[in-house]
This record gives C-alpha cells, structure tokens and sequence, in this order.
C-alpha cells in the first residue's frame, strides 16, 4: 500500500487559536526570538523564558483541535496505507484530535528538559513551570521546556528522513517553507519519486519545489482532501 508522509506547521493551529510565528498577531510580534526561544536567552534570563512558556502553555489549555486535525486523525485510521504525521508544532492537537504516533521534530511544551544532564520528562499543562522546578534525576534547576529553539538541531531526523525517502506521498500543511530543514523535506520527497502536494492558506516560500498545490484554510481544505483521497483510494 502507498505511505502518505504529512508535515504540518503552525497554519494548521491557527485556526484553533494558536498564533503562528510571524506576522501580525504572531508569537513573536512583542518578543524578541533571541530573549525568548534560544539557549542564550534562557541562560541570560530564565525567568522571562518561563513565564513567555507559561503563557503559551496556558493558551493551549484553552483551543481544541480543528477540522483539519480530525480529518488527518481519520485519514490514518481509514487509509489502507500508512500515513506518518510530522509536525513542527509543540502542542498536542493532532493527539488530541486522534492522531497516533506522531512525530514531533520540536518537541512537545508538556514536557520538560533538563540543561545538565538531558533527562526528559512530562510536565502537564496544568502545572505552572518555575525557576525552583527542578530535574528529577540530578536535581539541576532551572530546568527548561523541551522544546527546540532556533540554532538547535530537530528531534527524530533520522527517522523523518526515513519516511521521506520511502514515501509515495509528501504533503506539507500550513507550513512557511521558510525553516530549515523542514523546508527542505519537498526535495529530500521529490528525489525519492514521491508525489508532493503543498496544502496552505498562501504559497509557501517553497512553493515551487511541490508539483501541486491547494490554497484556502486548512479547516476546509484538508477535510475536502482527505475526503477525495479515502475516495479514490479505499
């Protein structure tokens, strides 16, 4: 049977509440990345990292997941095939809305990291992180979300690049095609003989990499095509 690799990025969020990174309204629209979403940040000054991820933890207590992330749950329940969902986002709507297995390449804000000696473990979004949070292995504190900032390396690359260059189909939704190496996977897909499709709000910075495209709200779009695909294919 055909595998279907899906890539999601912030786009598909947004229409659940969540803000996307640039642009007005973004994450980043009162924030500066460096303070907020690097090592050096964190080291310079831990307590605004905190509170900018209690602030995006609390947010996510309040959204649900969307039309979109119930028809890409339904499409890996329906297809004959297998489908791997990637994400670029660190929330848990593709859980939430059904999703299994999927792969988070930024990790997750309902876990946490420890600086000194790298154990992970969860931390629901109910609990409020601070500066006295300490790792339950070495005791270290503060301790940091575990998530990826800009200038460190994604989680499960060896895998992602797995999938890709065995896939039939590479599809990438609400995704800016301006981050690396996420927006190089379309190529890594491309070379491999897979078809790929671009699902977006607008065309991507990468646009021209996929051999077709769908434009309008993921809540729309992505429902009307996992519809047409479980149609053709089951």
């Amino acid at each position: 049977m055909d595998k279907i690799v899906i890539l999601t990025g912030a786009g598909i969020s947004a229409e659940s509440g969540l803000g996307t990174f640039r642009g007005a309204g973004g994450l980043w629209e009162n924030q500066r990345i460096e303070d907020v979403a690097t090592p050096e940040g964190f080291a310079r000054d831990p307590q605004m990292v905190i509170d900018f991820y209690n602030m995006r933890r609390g947010k996510h207590r309040e959204v649900q997941p969307n039309a979109a992330h119930l028809a890409l749950a339904h499409l890996q329940a329906s297809y004959p095939g297998e489908v791997v969902i990637v994400t670029q986002n660190v929330d848990r709507l593709h859980e939430r809305g059904g999703a299994s297995a999927v792969i988070h390449m930024h990790g997750v804000l309902d876990a946490l990291l420890c600086n000194a000696c790298g154990h992970r473990w969860g931390w629901p979004f109910e609990r409020r992180l601070d500066l006295a949070t300490a790792c339950p292995r070495c005791a270290d504190a503060p301790t940091r979300p575990d998530v990826v900032w800009f200038g460190e390396m994604p989680y499960h690359m060896e895998e992602i690049e797995a999938h890709l260059t065995g896939c039939d189909l590479f599809v990438a939704i609400g995704t800016s095609g301006q981050v690396y190496p996420a927006a190089g996977f379309v190529r890594a897909a491309d070379q491999a003989g897979a078809d790929t499709l671009e699902i977006n709000l607008e065309a991507s910075a990468v646009r021209s990499d996929f051999a077709r495209a769908i434009i309008g709200p993921a809540s729309q779009t992505v429902p009307a095509w996992v519809d047409a695909l479980l149609r053709h294919r089951v």
